[in-house]
């Protein structure tokens, strides 16, 4: 029983020596393979992310009250003014010798388009 104190006391001040020896203590180094690649480093963005805050977010921190949302102002309701009647479109006078007799032929009719012919308008871009 004596023996195994002695053991463990020397064996703990022994590690406790090897350990003082070392500049750090990362046990992690011990099992890290991997070589560093070469080269100076440097900061991507020295001044902190563009457009990231730096620190605690406002909403975050203990006793923060949301800004109350300003209460938009009623637009003044003007009525609508009512669009003017078109005016009717007069077909030129045409030109005639004088003395010579007008005749007017009767206004005709076109047909309907048919399906093959009806224009759809072009889609709305984005």
């Amino acid at each position: 029983m004596r023996h195994r104190r002695i053991v463990l006391f020397g064996s703990l001040l022994a590690f406790g020596l090897t350990l003082s020896g070392c500049s750090t203590f990362d046990p992690t180094e011990w099992f890290n393979t991997k070589k560093p690649l070469p080269g100076e480093r440097k900061e991507m963005f020295p001044g902190g992310v563009p457009g990231v805050p730096q620190g605690v977010p406002p909403e975050l921190v203990q006793g923060y009250r949301e800004a109350p949302e300003p209460v938009p102002e009623p637009l003044p309701m003007d009525k609508p003014k009512p669009k003017p009647k078109p005016k009717p479109k007069q077909a030129a006078a045409p030109t005639t010798a004088p003395g010579a007799t007008l005749t007017v032929a009767p206004q005709q009719q076109q047909p309907a388009p048919t399906q093959s012919q009806t224009v759809f308008p072009d889609p709305p871009r984005r």
